[in-house]
């Protein structure tokens, strides 16, 4: 399954669904099949976004240096970071929120 992202002040935006679900998460909202984000709501999101990336690379960080000072190899992560995932979305919601356009899927 894919989320395609649509809105009148941005072009669409697919994500893959485990991805699109887990950005959905983080924000708060239904990662159903059809969903919208409203403009009053875009702030609280891209701020829950910022805050998972920061989090997610923290805790990377901690494990690494953890790793290090046991004098073990640094331990691997998946190859694309939330912030590489979430960054398109994030100025998706941007854009949206500057307009006053919602953000729709699955319609």
């Amino acid at each position: 399954m894919l989320f395609k992202f649509k809105s009148k002040a941005a072009g669409d935006l697919i994500m893959l669904e485990p991805n699109g679900r887990r950005v959905l998460q983080v924000i708060g909202k239904d990662p159903g099949p059809k969903g919208i984000i409203e403009p009053d709501q875009m702030p609280a999101a891209i701020a829950a976004l910022e805050r998972a990336i920061e989090q997610e690379e923290a805790e990377q960080k901690a494990a690494v240096d953890e790793a290090k000072a046991a004098g073990q190899a640094p331990p691997t992560f998946g190859e694309v970071s939330l912030r590489q995932r979430a960054m398109p979305f994030i100025d998706m919601l941007k854009r949206c929120s500057a307009a006053g356009k919602e953000i729709v899927w699955g319609v």
